[in-house]
Order: structure tokens, then C-alpha cells, then sequence
């Protein structure tokens, strides 16, 4: 399996906005990204096809993103819900998938093990 890791600094994720603003810099979302989790759900759920136009990053058809949420005990403490989507949202990616007899796309790794 081919293995794609993505690194998200959570110190710069604040809230809605710049949750948004940091995953769009990171994925490299189109322009016309709807900075909301239905948007960040199309986008996460395309990173396999590389012609959707949705993400910059892409892995082949059996590979993974490895999202690496660095400093996400304080993104936790100071934008609940924004942590809360993110691990939400990737598992709902995931379970559409294996719904569709498709593979798991995204793994989430935290650097603070008291989350």
C-alpha cells in the first residue's frame, strides 16, 4: 500500500475559518472550496482520482493518506468542534468506502497521547 502522509500543524487552527484555511493550503483544494465539511468530505473522498480536480496531493487506487495532526491536543482544548469534525468526517470518508467495497483513505495519526 502506498502510503501518502500530509502533516497539519493544529497550532494555526483556530476555528471554522482557519480549520478550513489550513486543510485547503494542505490538500491544495480548488478555489471554489466551500469551506465546510460537506466540501471537505468531497474533497478527502477524491483523493484517489487525481482527475476530479479536488486535491493537489493523489495516491494511486490502493493508497492511503496518513493525516498527521501535530499539536492536536491544543487544537482539541481550543476548537473542539473543529477536532471533532476532523476525526468524524475521516471516519465517514472511510465508511463510505468500505460501504462501496472500496478500501479505507485516510489514517489519522496525533502527536499528544492524551487525546
Amino acid at each position: 500500500m502506498n502510503i501518502v502522509a500530509v502533516s497539519i500543524d493544529c497550532s494555526r487552527i483556530a476555528d471554522k475559518a482557519s480549520f478550513h484555511a489550513v486543510f485547503a493550503e494542505a490538500f491544495g483544494f480548488p478555489s471554489w472550496y466551500g469551506n465546510n465539511m460537506d466540501a471537505w468530505i468531497d474533497c478527502m473522498s477524491s483523493l484517489d482520482d487525481p482527475d476530479a480536480g479536488m486535491t493537489s496531493i493523489s495516491v494511486p487506487p490502493d493508497g492511503a493518506v496518513l493525516i498527521k495532526l501535530e499539536k492536536a491536543g491544543g487544537m482539541k482544548a481550543r476548537a473542539t468542534r473543529q477536532f471533532d469534525d476532523v476525526v468524524e468526517c475521516a471516519a465517514l470518508v472511510n465508511w463510505r468506502r468500505v460501504q462501496m467495497g472500496a478500501r479505507p483513505l485516510l489514517f489519522l495519526a496525533f502527536d499528544d497521547k492524551d487525546i
